[in-house]
């Protein structure tokens, strides 16, 4: 008989187990996980040592289990706030980042290149939430009635307040990121040290790549003898092994450039030139070097060339080697510009680079000329571009789940533009709601998410402007600076939201009980039905949903190539299914309340059955 779908988001631990038990079936006995065995098959035994290094605080266990929790939640489609709904490819979500991580896991399941994220720096004055282990979905509702709460130190649980916070949050992300995926996270001097002993457990010590300095300020603090002008960046990777495809070069810039130069009329264009001498001693890379002006070289004392004979030969008879205007100086071998593929970065990212405080406040104003308060302490774009121009490309999917006032996503479409890419962000944010003394409650953002989701739609109209010729060009793709905007809330179906029983028998009764009744919450509409059902299958939110007419009842095709076909009208009949057979859906998912009885939904099953298409049951 048909499959009945559960509502409820990826079943984290069963997926973590099922991939242990691929790789060491011997492990899994029972369908228990035998830890003492598994540990034993990696080296590690048992010796009842209690006092090695671990990084604890209370809660975490706590933690874990939240993140693996899972959710009865959706996100709902909110079209009328949403930009080029049709053909964007972006997504805005509002709602606590906790349930929405969740939430995307079936459908963004390692698919993600990029994250970025700015979180609370727990200052004692931003906003950090404890989470309800109990109900995150009640939690959630309290939240967004009231305004914002701190974290202050007098609270007793400071850090631990925070960390409980971020790990599970961590963890889920972590999920959704490829094997070539990187994280950067932004973070100051206050829990810098936590967060990298936070990603440490999460992505592996192993794939800790750098903590970036980024200057923010451009002059010191005038108040203080000591000015903190920096912030923080900590970058991991998903595998290290995989760093080099993770991340690119640095593109070249103008004043880069401007060192080329082609004294020599080289026909390879302008080169820039290097020391050709390696510290230390190595026997045969000593050998001796006549010039072409007749002069003779040895490697310096305690130095020595930095290749052996036969590759320097060989480059020097293709001229790739300088020797001074008059051919007798020391050989330095040359770079051209037309082979480099870009710079290395440092560590350091000076504000002349990537932006500072000012320049992102800046940013701010040009966009809400007429409300240039709205928003404190944002990032500046540059800072952004930075890293999605180094960890991205092409149609990668960038994520931020504590979007702010939306500069990721101003980032990612001005890049786009700029590089000709098609990459894509989704933003999630938590409507907190805005002081209303602030400037912008006052000019009518009841939220943060409204200032987040107009930042993007103003952004996204000045940089269409701005490259107007270049999305005339024919070999170019049309600029993408929609997004779909989508609401976390309950489950749209009452048997869904409520708790699932374990029973099998018992499961089967209820589900009887109910299909007798209209299940679907009454302010619910077709479309919320439409896009919990992909959330929860696995389909990505992006895809198109288009209605269609069969036998006078609305069936929904999801994809330009209808991969499901969905059908919540009532009285479907065996003649209905076999109209729908002709789409070559790869699944047809109807409402059980759609059958008259038990009759007509067995023999569709059984006429699906027999085209090889599968019936999943909500």
């Amino acid at each position: 008989m048909p499959n009945t779908m559960d509502g409820l988001s990826m079943n984290i631990e069963q997926t973590n187990l099922d991939k242990l038990r691929s790789v060491f079936p011997e492990c899994v006995i029972e369908g228990k996980l035998d830890i003492d065995k598994l540990l034993s098959l990696c080296g590690e035994y048992i010796d009842n040592d209690f006092e090695k290094y671990k990084f604890e605080w209370k809660g975490k266990a706590d933690c874990l289990r939240l993140a693996q929790k899972r959710s009865t939640g959706t996100l709902r489609p909110c079209q009328e706030e949403s930009v080029d709904w049709d053909t964007t490819q972006n997504l805005y979500i509002e709602g606590d980042n906790l349930e929405v991580l969740k939430l995307l896991q079936t459908a963004y399941y390692r698919k993600v290149k990029m994250i970025y994220i700015d979180p609370p720096y727990n200052t004692g004055n931003d906003f950090v939430y404890a989470d309800d282990f109990a109900d995150s979905m009640a939690r959630y509702k309290e939240v967004t009635q009231q305004t914002t709460k701190s974290n202050p130190e007098t609270m007793g649980r400071y850090h631990t307040n925070w960390l409980n916070m971020m790990y599970p949050r961590l963890r889920l992300a972590a999920n959704l990121l490829r094997d070539d995926g990187v994280i950067f996270i932004s973070i100051d001097d206050n829990e810098v040290d936590n967060i990298k002993k936070l990603c440490n457990e999460v992505f592996g010590e192993e794939n800790f790549v750098a903590q970036f300095i980024w200057q923010k300020r451009t002059s010191p603090d005038a108040r203080k003898k000591i000015s903190d002008g920096h912030e923080y960046i900590v970058m991991y990777c998903k595998t290290a092994d995989l760093l080099n495809d993770a991340v690119s070069l640095l593109p070249l810039s103008d004043k880069d450039k401007e060192n080329y130069k082609n004294p020599d009329n080289d026909v390879r264009g302008p080169w820039v030139s290097s020391d050709f001498t390696a510290q230390g001693y190595r026997p045969n890379q000593m050998y001796k070097i006549t010039t072409p002006g007749g002069a003779e070289y040895y490697p310096p004392a305690g130095t020595c060339w930095k290749n052996i004979e036969e590759v320097y030969l060989q480059q020097a008879a293709e001229g790739r080697f300088w020797y001074g205007t008059d051919g007798k100086g020391m050989p330095r071998r040359k770079t051209y510009l037309a082979e480099k593929q870009g710079r290395n970065m440092w560590t350091w990212w000076p504000n002349s680079e990537v932006g500072h405080t000012q320049e992102a406040t800046k940013e701010i104003k040009s966009l809400f000329t007429d409300t240039p308060n709205i928003f404190d302490f944002p990032k500046p774009t540059r800072l952004l571009k930075r890293m999605v121009s180094i960890a991205s490309k092409n149609d990668d999917i960038i994520l931020d789940f504590f979007s702010g006032s939306a500069t990721t996503a101003h980032a990612v479409m001005q890049l786009n533009a700029e590089d000709g890419g098609n990459r894509r962000f989704i933003l999630v944010q938590l409507p907190e709601l805005c002081d209303e003394k602030s400037e912008a409650y006052k000019a009518g953002y009841k939220n943060i998410c409204e200032i987040g989701k107009e930042r993007i739609r103003r952004a996204g109209k000045k940089i269409l402007e701005e490259h107007a010729q270049v999305t005339m060009e024919e070999d170019k793709q049309p600029l993408d600076v929609g997004f779909r905007v989508f609401k976390l809330d309950t489950s749209n179906l009452k048997t869904w939201d409520a708790t699932p029983i374990e029973d099998e028998q018992l499961d089967l009764l209820y589900q009887r009980m109910n299909s007798m009744i209209h299940r679907v919450k009454p302010e619910r509409t077709d479309l919320d039905m439409i896009y919990e059902i992909m959330l929860k299958l696995g389909v990505p939110l992006t895809y198109s949903v288009t209605p269609f007419s069969i036998n006078d009842k609305t069936v929904y095709g999801v994809g330009d190539d209808c991969l499901l076909l969905v059908c919540l009208a009532e009285n479907v009949q065996p003649e209905d299914v076999e109209q729908m057979i002709e789409y070559a859906p790869a699944k047809i998912i109807i409402s059980r309340d759609s059958f008259a009885d038990d009759t007509a939904m067995a023999n569709a099953y059984y006429i699906l059955r027999d085209h090889g298409i599968e019936l999943k049951l909500v």
